[in-house]
């Protein structure tokens, strides 16, 4: 993906292009042991927010990605064209994880997107928004098989 690969509607803001490829390129390479990254594109100012919590400023980011990071075996992105309006940027994704205690370690596919705001080159506002279901609750055993099952019904 490169940095054309956006949709851009109102006001043109050369630095969110940028921004976004750097946020692709991050995500596709923190791990564990790279945490201290996070401030290539995030502010120390960030509000974060997704359906497991949220973090205020940069310390507390850094320590909500290490527990999300620390029994994972291996995450990836696949990112879809963004869409930009001024600082503001939607970027769809499918995340790949492999994690210790989801899906005996076995790969797991989420849909999600990510809403962000860029100021002076840095993110600063970044809400994800993703099936907490689809994560979690559908690759537990038991619960999982419940869950499969209420989709199949509705469905």
């Amino acid at each position: 993906m490169t940095t054309a690969s956006a949709i851009e509607v109102g006001s043109h803001n050369s630095a969110v292009p940028v921004t976004l490829e750097h946020f692709r390129r991050l995500f596709n390479e923190l791990d564990k042991g790279n945490l201290n990254r996070l401030s290539e594109v995030y502010s120390e100012d960030i509000s974060f927010r997704d359906p497991l919590g949220s973090a205020k400023g940069l310390d507390e980011l850094t320590q909500y990605f290490a527990e999300a990071y620390a029994n994972a075996i291996s995450c990836r992105f696949e990112f879809s064209d963004s869409v930009v309006n001024g600082a503001f940027a939607a970027i769809p994704w499918v995340m790949y994880l492999r994690h210790k205690r989801i899906n005996r370690g076995r790969e797991i596919q989420v849909d999600g997107i990510s809403h962000l705001r860029v100021a002076d080159g840095k993110v600063c506002y970044h809400r994800d928004y993703f099936d907490a279901g689809q994560l979690l609750y559908e690759n537990l055993p038991l619960v999982g098989r419940v869950i499969r099952l209420v989709k199949g019904y509705a469905g």
